[in-house]
């Protein structure tokens, strides 16, 4: 057990290290995250210390059960593939436009427009690719409308990273922890539809509240005029996306996995497009393109995490975290220490941990602990830029655009705004349990 739990100490202590000092190695000419690099060296120490064997993770990957970090990681990425494909035909881009010419000089107006916009777009794709689209536009247009673009960068930061709470596809972690204890589309939706809108008001308000002064001031119309190039691949795209969450909503009724839906459709969308490509005589040049985005790098780090779950379960170190944690104010307990422990090792290795360590609750208050840990994971992403992958991806974006951004300010910000949302949130799930 020591040994387990010094290699993970040590494992978290470099993660950190990593994300804050050196987030992306330079390897002939294309940026590699280091997080990844970092959780696959500590299982692969695990493995040379015997903490774990090649045949128990053989065993736990292959494993018929929901906790099955292949599935989970085939569902994530099939959807994501389909928001991408969006996004490389502009449909989001082509959205904030139209936010901003709605907006009519009005830096109020564009705050509370971009701030639904955000939050639907998230509700119905992920928190990840609404950031990585629409930060790199709000710094775009700021610094021409010369604008401060803070309100605008955690307005879109704050909705992506709350209303990702409200469907089960929003976040990666949403998925972990849902399907891991047999949550289906339609349940989770019941439970968290309330808390996620009390938490998303709350949210937006703080917000208003905190940038209200910067948001008095006049907007100068400069936004670009965008058009949709290729409206049969957008057609194909949109139907995709709508029908595949359709029949998640349904799956557990028409005894179908969501992993193997949304496998169908991602394979079924790049088989229509190559077809409609072939014969309209267009390149396949958005199919390579989509793929190049995908988040390929969450493979070996949430395997990676996986083990050490495995290795904690097998000398029984979850057993001794859910005691600790106890059975009494189980959605505030759960979703406090959630939203403290993804700001010290990101919220994916959070959340493969505590789906084991939930299984320590008493049945009657299980879900509680899944849904506060759920919680926890997506407002703990405002946090601190350790809290989520997406903070350490909107970090890194900033970064690029000349935008500054110190981790005494992200705090500052991060904790005004987060820890209202995550009680407000959490009054919420209580009301609901």
């Amino acid at each position: 057990m020591q040994l387990v739990a010094i290699v993970a100490i040590v494992m978290c202590v470099t993660l950190i290290a990593s994300i804050l000092l050196k987030p992306n190695v330079n390897i002939k000419g294309t940026n590699v995250g280091t997080y990844w690099i970092v959780a696959l060296a500590g299982a692969l120490a695990l493995l040379l210390t015997r903490s774990i064997s090649l045949k128990e993770i053989g065993a736990g990957l292959v494993a018929d059960t929901a906790i099955n970090p292949l599935k989970i990681l085939v569902l994530f990425l099939s959807m994501t593939v389909l928001s991408i494909f969006l996004d490389e035909l502009g449909m989001f881009r082509y959205l904030a436009n139209i936010t901003l010419k709605k907006a009519k000089g009005s830096q109020k107006t564009l705050f509370f427009y971009l701030y639904v916009i955000v939050s639907i777009l998230t509700v119905f794709t992920s928190n990840d690719i609404i950031i990585l689209t629409f930060t790199p536009f709000i710094c775009y247009f700021s610094k021409n409308a010369k604008i401060n673009p803070m309100p605008y960068l955690f307005t879109e930061f704050v909705a992506a990273n709350t209303w990702s709470m409200a469907l089960i596809i929003g976040n990666p972690t949403n998925v972990y922890l849902a399907t891991a204890n047999n949550i289906n589309f339609i349940q989770y939706m019941s439970v968290m539809l309330l808390p996620t809108a009390m938490g998303g008001i709350v949210a937006m308000l703080v917000l208003y509240l905190i940038f209200r002064k910067t948001l008095e001031q006049p907007l100068e119309q400069s936004s670009d005029e965008f058009e949709i190039q290729d409206k049969g691949l957008l057609a194909i795209g949109v139907a995709h996306l709508a029908v595949c969450t359709v029949l998640l909503v349904i799956s557990s009724y028409v005894g179908l996995e969501m992993w193997l839906i949304t496998l169908c459709f991602a394979l079924s969308l790049f088989l229509v497009s190559s077809i409609y490509c072939f014969f309209t005589k267009k390149s396949l040049g958005i199919l390579w393109a989509t793929l190049k985005r995908a988040p390929w790098e969450l493979i070996p780090f949430v395997i990676a995490m996986f083990v050490f779950v495995l290795a904690f379960d097998k000398c029984q170190l979850t057993d001794m975290i859910g005691h600790l944690l106890e059975n009494e104010h189980v959605i505030f307990r759960y979703g406090i220490v959630s939203f403290l422990t993804a700001n010290l090792v990101n919220n994916i290795p959070m959340s493969v941990l505590f789906s084991s360590v939930v299984q320590e609750l008493d049945p009657q208050v299980l879900m509680q602990g899944v849904y506060a840990a759920i919680v926890g994971s997506n407002v703990g992403a405002f946090f601190t830029p350790i809290g989520a992958l997406a903070g350490i991806m909107w970090s890194g974006i900033l970064k690029k655009h000349d935008v500054k951004m110190n981790f005494a300010s992200y705090i500052k910000y991060g904790t005004a705004i987060s820890v209202p949302t995550l009680l407000m949130t959490l009054l919420g799930l209580q009301i609901v349990f």
